[in-house]
């Protein structure tokens, strides 16, 4: 797999078919439980820390499957998606550098939410700033804190996001 800075859809789906990172490696949850539509920025030394840096951005539309269940007359994105995005994220970036394994959450130590994601927001753009990635044996394990912000607004944010790959 060649690295690339940024991801489309379809290559988003390709990851979560198992094709991007080759079989038995890190996968996105296919839709509708893949979080975001496109990874505008990637890379391997960015961020606060430097260690590695994500951008993406999920558009938001008022037929989302989550809008018609959560709540039925007050429709809001359930906080856990946002959180979850952000995990998918993490383990995106553990495959993008390469590490084999299957990803999974391991946990956050805390997440605020100061806001929501409604029907009005046009796009919620995740940040991720990967702070450490160990690897012992066969596992990696990456740790990262993470934002999510509605419309430019930072409505969410995450210490301490910790996802791990498994062979």
């Amino acid at each position: 797999m060649k690295k690339k800075n940024k991801y489309n859809y379809d290559e988003l789906i390709s990851c979560a078919d198992g094709v991007l990172f080759g079989n038995g490696n890190a996968r996105l949850p296919s839709p509708p439980m893949l979080m975001f539509d496109r990874i505008t920025k990637i890379s391997d030394n960015g961020g606060i820390y430097k260690k590695g840096y994500i951008e993406a951005e999920l558009d938001v539309k008022k037929n989302l499957w989550f809008f018609d269940c959560h709540f039925k007359t007050d429709p809001v994105m359930p906080g856990c998606l946002g959180l979850d995005a952000m995990w998918q994220l993490v383990g995106f970036y553990l495959g993008w550098l390469g590490n084999p394994g299957r990803g999974r959450a391991l946990g956050v130590s805390s997440v605020k939410f100061t806001g929501e994601v409604l029907k009005n927001v046009k796009i919620a753009t995740y940040e991720i700033d990967m702070k450490r990635i160990l690897i012992k044996g066969e596992t990696t394990v990456g740790l990262a804190n993470g934002i999510l912000c509605a419309d430019g607004k930072k409505i969410y944010s995450a210490e301490n996001l910790k996802v791990g790959l498994f062979k």
